[in-house]
């Protein structure tokens, strides 16, 4: 029998955007469990405003494994909140309750900023480092420092070896801000590897003395890019069949749910959804093919392949929720009317 180390991850209570959380159990296993094989456990949930004192029991249940690759014997465990009974999911608990369909399937482009001493990583002590410009796909000291890329190499390098279908990074268009891709097939596997690859990113940095700010637009109104988490998307149905006339009614759909998706694409996104900056207003709907300014963008490749294939929505945030995200682009698509569909497959 071999001793693991179990780390328990959840969200906790706080809103807009909850906090990850985690905390390690001692298990004996003859080999690498099983997610079937772990157990249920309890937690004080009046520290992380999800129960109160009087009653402050909490419940994790595992619902997602990984192998933790920073540990020998270690494990990643993504868990659900649950109520004392261990069975009624915790108000705060997004994940029991969304939609999810594994023939959809997600790619999310995480941005964030690496921060130091209250700035970014490589801004000056006062005032701001040489305009946005270099910085985006940048090399060299000077455009991306001396310890971000080794940050972000060991971070893909964790994620790779932790199982996550991380599919690249790259540094952005602000000084100190990166970005990480993550796909999965179905709105709960895609959303727990964005969730665990975040955690690890967190967990890392901290070796280094370097936070990770995930708002959007952490720099205020000014003229460096705020950070967002577009979020490609698919379903079968746009893959194999797709169509002019399909896509059309469910780009009417998405204008029609405008404010059901800001409602959950991460908070302050009128700060960043501006206009400017590559950005679609926030209180407007718009497509385009390649249009890096419009809600949503077509790719050529869709347009080419007869309307099929993936769509970007570009609106969601680097502080956004994917359970919420996904579960939001999957209830749009099923609210295009029947008989789109029925045209089409004709």
């Amino acid at each position: 029998m071999t001793k693991y180390k179990l780390e328990y991850i959840w969200l906790d209570g706080y809103t807009p955007v909850p906090n990850l959380r985690s905390k390690t159990q001692i298990k004996e296993f003859a080999e690498f469990p099983t997610l079937e094989q772990l157990p249920y456990w309890g937690f004080d949930g009046s520290s992380t405003l999800q129960a109160e004192g009087r009653s402050s029991d909490c419940v994790l249940k595992p619902v997602a494994l990984f192998p933790d690759p920073a540990r020998t014997n270690g494990a990643l465990v993504m868990c659900e909140v649950m109520m004392p009974d261990g069975v009624t999911p915790h108000v705060s608990n997004k994940r029991a309750t969304i939609l999810d369909d594994e023939d959809a399937w997600f790619g999310f482009e995480q941005e964030y900023f690496f921060y130091k001493d209250g700035r970014p990583l490589g801004f000056p002590e006062h005032g701001y480092p040489a305009p946005q410009g270099p910085y985006y796909t940048g090399v060299g000291f000077k455009n991306v420092g001396d310890i971000a890329r080794q940050i972000v190499e060991e971070h893909l390098d964790l994620c790779l070896a932790a199982g996550i279908n991380h599919e690249g990074i790259n540094a952005e268009v602000a000084k100190g801000q990166w970005e990480f891709q993550i796909f999965g097939k179905g709105s709960r596997t895609a959303a727990d590897q964005i969730w665990i690859a975040r955690y690890l990113l967190m967990r890392l940095t901290e070796k280094y003395g370097i936070d990770i700010e995930w708002h959007c637009k952490p720099l205020g109104d000014t003229d460096w890019n705020g950070s967002g988490m577009h979020c490609n998307f698919s379903t079968r149905y746009m893959r194999e069949v797709g169509g002019r006339e399909y896509f059309e009614s469910l780009m009417a759909q998405f204008e029609r749910n405008l404010m059901d998706h800001i409602a959950v694409y991460g908070p302050d996104n009128d700060k960043r959804l501006t206009g400017k900056h590559e950005t679609a207003p926030w209180n407007k709907f718009s497509y385009g093919v390649a249009d890096r300014g419009a809600s949503i963008r077509v790719p050529h490749s869709f347009v080419n392949n007869g309307f099929r294939g993936y769509l970007e929505d570009r609106r969601p945030n680097s502080q956004g929720d994917p359970y919420q995200i996904a579960s939001q682009v999957l209830k749009t698509i099923s609210e295009v009317p029947v008989e789109a569909m029925k045209k089409v497959a004709a």
